[in-house]
């Protein structure tokens, strides 16, 4: 839905870079590394056709666009504590997916902010923790 995963792909998110994020904090619940890292692949692709998650993830790829990347200064460069809407999209992309339990993924993947997610600015790397959180969450919960 919207290309979105061209769009990711535009902003150098690609796939693999997703699910290797994913993967550093896995938790098994029953399934290998290799059948959770495909399980979670096809749980990311299913969220991606899902017009919610993905105008979520186009709004913040254009608003990372739009307030940092543009920006020479960008008064968000550092992620300030007062910027808030890059944390609220990513929860609610994480929620769209998985509901609450997600959210404390997302908590999660925010903090420590594995793989591709520390190299992401301010908008992005929630969005994407937000993907990774509400599909990791629906894998761990399917599994049960």
């Amino acid at each position: 839905m919207f290309e979105i995963e061209e769009r990711l792909h535009g902003v150098g998110v690609e796939m693999d870079a997703i699910l290797d994020a994913g993967m550093e904090l896995y938790v098994s619940h029953g399934l290998s590394q290799e059948a959770g890292r495909m399980a979670l692949e096809k749980n990311i692709r299913r969220a991606l056709t899902d017009p919610n998650v993905s105008a979520l993830l186009l709004s913040a790829i254009l608003l990372e666009e739009e307030l940092y990347t543009k920006r020479k200064n960008s008064e968000i460069a550092d992620d300030p504590v007062f910027l808030l809407a890059d944390e609220i999209i990513g929860m609610a992309i994480a929620e769209v997916i998985a509901g609450t339990y997600a959210r404390f993924e997302f908590t999660r993947y925010d903090q420590k902010k594995p793989g591709i997610l520390s190299a992401l600015g301010p908008f992005m790397d929630d969005a994407v923790a937000g993907l990774i959180a509400g599909c990791t969450s629906k894998l761990y919960s399917d599994s049960q």
